[in-house]
């Protein structure tokens, strides 16, 4: 499931939801990002996305970790709007039936939606208000599932 929200959200009760009674996983991988402030310089985070488009992109990126991972299942949950230092942000889960499907793609899911989901971003802070871009690491964290590895 892939939702966006413009309410707080609580990452505790989303995993304890969505592990409920899965008898057929092995491992549930969850990863929570929070809105941080930055020494200071961001009082706010802002961002904002075109539902129903911004939900269906993410979903293709979700059917292909589905496929690449072997997952029983996933749940991405984002907010927009308004957000404070310190409030959740993102919640991903995945389930899968070994835990290195889990771990991994809960990180390629992540990759994806900190570099090429299509959210817009603002920072607010005592300077003002600054839109704000993927970094070069962001895309290079991505890009490494591209590549072909060997162990």
């Amino acid at each position: 499931m892939i939702r966006l929200t413009f309410d707080p959200f609580d990452p505790g009760a989303l995993l304890s939801d969505f592990s409920r009674g899965r008898t057929e996983v092995g491992a549930i991988a969850s990863f929570t990002g929070l809105a941080r402030a930055d020494a200071g310089s961001t009082a706010i985070l802002e961002l904002e996305a075109y539902p129903g488009f911004t939900e269906a992109e993410i979903g293709k990126t979700a059917d292909r970790a589905k496929v690449r991972f072997s997952l029983d299942d996933l749940l991405i949950l984002h907010r927009v709007g308004r957000i404070a230092p310190g409030e959740p942000v993102v919640f991903v889960a995945t389930a899968a039936r070994h835990r290195r499907e889990a771990f991994e793609a809960c990180d390629f899911l992540m990759d994806y939606l900190k570099s090429k989901a299509p959210f817009w971003k603002k920072e607010h802070g005592p300077d003002g208000a600054r839109w704000v871009e993927p970094r070069a690491q962001d895309h290079a964290d991505l890009d490494r599932w591209n590549k072909e590895t060997r162990p």
